[in-house]
């Protein structure tokens, strides 16, 4: 039986996690693959010992013996972050060593530069773990969903910013108190930006449009907003307009531009993403020719994550053994039919939109913004407003039509001008159920 030697950069939880999935489903793997998957080498710079199960495993802190080592096959990347990651995964594709990583920072923002290194020395990258922890969206876009034309992706990619939400739908709790439960239960970073603002939905967004539509473009390219604003009383309108609030992932395939964005959206109950709970991630695809797909399960963690990887080596060894590495192109196009492609303006985005004013309760009010709104062709659906309260700010809801991004923005400046209005206009996008 063919023998595969893997190297592990990282045992931090991703890391320990893999290797407890390769040490207890080593028999498994073997009887689907006829291989035998062994982890030989840890680098880690943070523990002075590996647990007595890995007896047999090598450990280093230097990051460089591993890669530099003529027995390790497939080199795993598991810290996190762009340096020293990518000197790393470099370090390793010019030393002829195939990579799977779950870094799916590195991979939005190097990406062009790591796939190109790969293809020119002819070495494989798996990144299944990148996008929906123990989902494999990666693969089902790359070989499952390969005769299909992409018209869309819309998705759920973060599980602590769908928990966030989940909770104060649920038990109307603030956003700053259920984020510092998060934290203490685990589900959020100490220093949770990256997953409250939208940047890490954004960094899984660029590389699933890189791969179904052929493009280069990374999360820089995308408009991304985050969670932090929403409070229960928007939680709460969204319940009257039958809809719940979640961080949305939206890339439409317009044939000659396509939509990026990343922002908190009004989902209609009937939708399938609106019952997308607490810590978990669903991705949704429409294909020309399969029609509506969904992929929904756990997004992080530390086995989910580790399954991951681990069908990621086995599909590198699988390719070793039988001699076709490069069978399947990592970004599912070949490197020379990925272009560029035009980004859809968000100004030219068109859509229903959720309005919250705190205004003055005075006469006149609403004659005066819905003015404003008809001036730029804004169209009211329907309109909530709190009773009165003498002396002091009401709030005033609305739900328009399909209103374009341009006029809104142009809108709400206005009306966020008048005195009558005490504060800034709280602005969500809603969802349309196609």
């Amino acid at each position: 039986m063919k023998s595969i030697q893997v190297g592990l950069i990282g045992f931090g939880t991703v890391g320990s996690g893999l290797a407890e999935v390769l040490l207890a489903q080593r028999e498994r793997l073997e009887k689907r693959s006829g291989i035998s998957v062994r982890l030989a080498m840890v680098a880690d710079i943070n523990i002075t010992e590996l647990p007595p199960q890995f007896e047999g495993v090598t450990l280093t802190g230097d990051a460089a013996e591993l890669i530099n080592n003529p027995d390790i096959d497939i080199v795993v990347e598991l810290i996190g972050g762009i340096e020293p990651a990518k000197t790393f995964v470099m370090n390793a594709i010019k030393a002829g060593k195939h990579v799977v990583t779950a870094n799916k920072a590195l991979l939005s923002q190097e990406g062009r530069d790591i796939f190109s290194t790969a293809a020119k020395h002819g070495v494989e990258i798996g990144f299944e773990a990148s996008v929906g922890g123990g989902i494999p969206v990666i693969k089902s876009l790359k070989e499952g969903l390969v005769a299909n034309k992409i018209l869309s992706i819309m998705g759920i990619m973060n599980g602590t910013a769908n928990y966030i939400l989940t909770r104060m739908t649920d038990e109307g709790i603030p956003f700053k108190e259920v984020l510092k439960d998060a934290q203490e239960l685990g589900f959020a970073e100490a220093d949770p930006t990256y997953d409250i603002e939208g940047i890490d939905t954004a960094h899984k967004l660029a590389i699933l449009m890189t791969m179904a539509y052929g493009m280069n473009i990374t999360h820089n390219d995308i408009a991304t907003e985050g969670i932090s604003q929403i409070k229960p009383v928007d939680i709460e309108f969204a319940k009257e307009f039958g809809c719940r609030i979640k961080l949305l992932a939206i890339s439409r395939n317009h044939g000659d531009h396509v939509e990026a964005r990343v922002h908190p959206t009004m989902v209609p109950d009937s939708h399938l993403l609106a019952k997308i709970d607490g810590a978990f991630n669903a991705i949704h695809f429409t294909g020309d020719m399969v029609g509506n797909v969904l992929l929904y399960g756990l997004g992080a963690g530390k086995m989910p994550t580790g399954s991951a990887v681990a069908a990621d080596i086995v599909d590198i060894a699988r390719d070793i053994r039988s001699g076709s590495v490069g069978r399947v192109p990592s970004l599912s196009y070949l490197p020379e039919n990925i272009g560029e492609l035009k980004i859809t303006p968000m100004e030219e985005l068109s859509c229903p939109y959720y309005f919250r004013m705190s205004v003055k309760d005075e006469p006149g009010v609403l004659a005066a913004i819905a003015g404003i709104l008809s001036r730029d062709g804004i169209s009211i659906e329907s309109v909530i407003q709190e009773g009165r309260k003498e002396g002091g700010s009401v709030f005033l809801v609305m739900r328009t039509h399909a209103a374009g991004e341009s006029a809104v923005a142009d809108a709400l400046k206005d009306i966020d001008g008048l005195d009558v209005v005490t504060e800034p206009t709280v602005k969500i996008r809603i969802l349309e159920d196609e």
